[in-house]
């Protein structure tokens, strides 16, 4: 078996209001069976880039909580389901079947923060997104995404 190709694309969020539209402007992209991981520490926005994708995507807003305490939020918008998981109290990977989480990763639209929580059950058409802190920009955030699946490129191409 050959080893994917993985592919990278760096961006810089410089305010909370630009990550929200960096957000928005994936959420327009994204069908059912798409897969966003997201991962960075405590604090570098990863909440906050869900809860901004997913109201972007509602026709009615409401509330965005975020999963931490549920694990797992689920929302109607007009492609489908939307589902929102925070893995970070997930005791282990076993937990991810009873949640439903393997079959919403081919029906629905996914977000899921603390995927590392997922271990070999990561799906590989997933897409990557990595937050950091910028150093000595309070309100900025650097973006690694990173993705095999070559839907994402064409998806990405004009971040």
């Amino acid at each position: 078996m050959t080893p994917q190709t993985t592919y990278e694309k760096q961006l810089t969020f410089t305010t909370p209001d630009h990550t929200s539209r960096i957000a928005s402007d994936i959420a327009q992209r994204l069908v059912p069976g798409d897969v966003i991981l997201l991962e960075g520490p405590i604090g570098t926005g990863k909440t906050h880039f869900c809860r901004s994708l997913i109201q972007a995507l509602m026709t009615v807003p409401e509330d965005v909580p975020s999963p931490t305490f549920t694990l797992v939020q689920v929302y109607d918008v007009p492609a489908g389901e939307l589902w929102h998981a925070d893995l970070y109290r997930l005791g282990h990977a076993d937990e991810v079947e009873e949640l439903g989480l393997l079959a919403a990763f081919e029906d629905a639209i996914c977000l899921v923060e603390w995927p590392d929580r997922l271990e070999e059950l990561a799906p590989a058409h997933a897409l990557t997104v990595t937050l950091s802190l910028v150093a000595d920009a309070e309100e900025s955030r650097t973006a690694e995404l990173r993705w095999s699946d070559p839907k994402w490129a064409e998806k990405l191409d004009t971040l």
